[in-house]
């Protein structure tokens, strides 16, 4: 994930903007986390085709 300045979070109760470092740096981690285990592009697909044919 590329170094990140700022964060803007739009939440249902308002906006949180993280800039200070230590925000910065869990957020990546959870960001990265997210991505290591999100599905590839292709499984994603498959994934919902398969959703729907079970409708």
């Amino acid at each position: 994930m590329p170094q990140l300045d700022t964060v803007l979070l739009e939440q249902a109760h308002g906006s949180l903007l993280l800039d200070a470092q230590a925000q910065l740096e869990k957020y990546r981690l959870v960001i990265g986390k997210m991505e290591a285990i999100a599905l590839k592009q292709e499984e994603s697909r498959d994934f919902i085709h398969g959703l729907i044919r079970e409708l």
